[in-house]
């Protein structure tokens, strides 16, 4: 057995227990990913990050995500929140403006933006309408009509995402899934909001095959939201998105378009740190 520094931080939040629960473990070179995969599953969170030593030339360090059906090749709240933590432990990053984080994925840079983090939003793997197939499944899921969903579009940057918009957050946050019917799909519903709010849009994130009904607040789907929204016109440049609201969270997403990037950032807060025992 190892010991390993370890944070359990709250991302997209200022305050502990209202954003997304993420575990980091610290200098995991020597973990392999069974052991890496069973703690995720011990851990029971969205997702479990570790940290290691970069490959790349141009990254500070490298991450494995793992939720607790799997690995994925990135992630968004984890990105922040692993980049909060390798900050915390005394990382100090190759270059003045931003971090570089390694994935599976490739390589993302990730920003300070006051108080707040912010990764550039990852090239879309998968982009364009959803078949009518797999919106009536969706649909039939949450229990809407086919006429609810406004727009719809593949926003997979990874994790394998599209998402469904509907006319507005009261009915985005009204939804109860049906999770037997759920069982393959992993898609995100937006919705704006009407009155006055200090968020534009509730968005919320059904991740069955992951092991988890629900995500809390959801980086990865933000980001991918974002290109499609900004670059189509049917958001203006920086907007504001509130997640979690249904699982009696206060996840705060901040989107702004700077340049030729899409930044998606939120604040981190620490909930534990210390140490685990891990078997090396």
């Amino acid at each position: 057995m190892k010991t390993h520094r370890f944070h359990q931080l709250d991302v997209f939040s200022d305050k502990p227990l209202r954003g997304n629960p993420l575990a980091v473990v610290h200098s995991a070179d020597d973990l392999d990913e069974m052991t890496m995969a069973g703690f995720a599953r011990w851990t029971n969170l969205s997702e479990t990050t570790f940290l290691l030593t970069s490959r790349h030339p141009e990254a500070d360090y490298r991450v494995r995500i793992f939720t607790p059906g799997g690995e994925l090749p990135f992630a968004g709240h984890p990105t922040l929140g692993s980049c909060y933590a390798w900050l915390a432990g005394g990382g100090i990053p190759r270059h003045p403006d931003y971090i570089v984080q390694e994935c599976e994925l490739g390589l993302v840079r990730i920003r300070k933006d006051g108080a707040r983090l912010a990764f550039a939003a990852p090239p879309l793997l998968k982009r364009g309408p959803v078949d009518e197939i797999l919106l009536a499944r969706a649909a039939a899921g949450l229990g809407l009509h086919r006429e609810e969903i406004l727009q719809h579009q593949w926003v997979d940057n990874g994790p394998g995402w599209f998402v469904l918009m509907l006319d507005s957050a009261e009915r985005v946050l009204s939804l109860t899934p049906e999770v037997a019917l759920l069982s393959d799909l992993k898609f995100g519903i937006i919705g704006p909001h009407k009155a006055m709010q200090d968020s534009d849009y509730e968005v919320r994130a059904f991740v069955v095959p992951l092991g988890i009904t629900e995500d809390p607040v959801t980086g990865s789907l933000n980001a991918g939201i974002a290109m499609w929204l900004i670059e189509t016109g049917l958001a203006k440049p920086a907007y504001v998105v509130s997640q979690g609201t249904a699982l009696q969270r206060s996840g705060r997403v901040f989107v702004d378009k700077v340049g030729d990037d899409i930044w998606v950032g939120g604040y981190v807060a620490t909930c534990v740190e210390g140490s685990v025992r891990l078997p090396g």
